[in-house]
């Protein structure tokens, strides 16, 4: 492939072959997680609440966006909070209540883990292992995600290049873990209408330089709810293999993040919208077979 002056294909300025660059492995990776294929031709989309509140929060929200299209329910079950005074998730409680939403709905479940200490307990519980973007330099914690050997949901920091999100991710796949999902959640500029900067820029660029799939989460990345459908669209339009947004059933009395939060009514309807998206683009969208009980 014929490249311009200054082209990056991802020497990341080691000597040493980068498992996640493209030059090391032309092909894109396929993740599959018990039966959802992350990274091929159909669009993923992962939803749920911020944090685990409640059974009953966690259970109305995952039947809603099992019915509303989603593939994967997220949650959290441990929150990394600005302040120690908020709350900061159920633990073993809340994972307990994501496996209940899985029997329930059949959709596997995505959840964070903070500390090597929580990795085994997490690993037995979750489909998906997420690493926050507060986590990004946690090399200590990236390894054991590498040794975990499940499908890891990595987020790129609040302020890191490009550069700096691969070679973290390294980190994992050195460890003989090579199941890993990029996300771009948005990064920390001089602009403060909203709560990051979404790098939809970061999309392409990532899918050039590395084999790993790339997926958006526009909740995080800008902060309010009445942007997530038109920051979701510009996603799955500029290449995502996915998105992850934020789905509360009451976001009113969330107790994280509920002003980013989508209703179901409006994660419905955004489904319908990003379908479209995704067959102009001559894509299209992962749909479940009927499981919920």
């Amino acid at each position: 492939m014929e490249t311009h002056k200054g082209d990056n294909q991802g020497n990341y300025g080691s000597s040493a072959p980068n498992l996640v660059n493209r030059q090391t492995k032309a092909n894109d990776t396929v993740i599959n997680v018990n039966g959802i294929k992350i990274g091929g031709e159909e669009i993923v989309i992962i939803a749920g609440p911020c944090a685990v509140e409640n059974r009953e929060q966690l259970l109305e929200t995952a039947k809603a966006v099992y019915s509303g299209g989603a593939n994967i329910l997220r949650g959290g079950a441990y929150k990394p909070r600005t302040s120690p005074y908020s709350f900061q998730g159920l633990g073993e409680e809340g994972l307990k209540y994501l496996s209940e939403a899985r029997k329930e709905t059949g959709l596997p479940v995505v959840t964070e883990v903070m500390d090597t200490r929580q990795m085994e307990l997490v690993c037995n519980y979750t489909d998906i292992i997420q690493i926050g973007s507060r986590s990004m330099h946690n090399f200590p914690l990236l390894k054991e995600a590498g040794k975990c050997r499940k499908p890891v949901l990595f987020k790129r920091g609040l302020m890191a290049t490009i550069d700096e999100y691969l070679n973290a991710a390294e980190y994992i796949l050195s460890e003989g873990n090579d199941q890993v999902v990029l996300c771009e959640r948005g990064i920390r500029t001089f602009e403060t209408y909203t709560r990051n900067t979404l790098d939809l820029c970061a999309i392409p660029v990532l899918k050039r330089m590395s084999h790993l799939p790339v997926i958006v989460d526009p909740s995080h990345g800008t902060g309010h709810s009445w942007l997530v459908p038109a920051m979701t669209k510009a996603a799955i339009a500029a290449g995502a293999d996915g998105i992850m947004v934020e789905v509360h059933n009451k976001p009113l009395d969330a107790l994280s993040d509920g002003q980013q939060s989508l209703y179901p009514e409006e994660f419905v309807q955004l489904v319908k919208d990003i379908e479209k998206i995704a067959q102009a683009i001559g894509r299209k969208l992962y749909h479940h077979k009927p499981s919920l009980v």
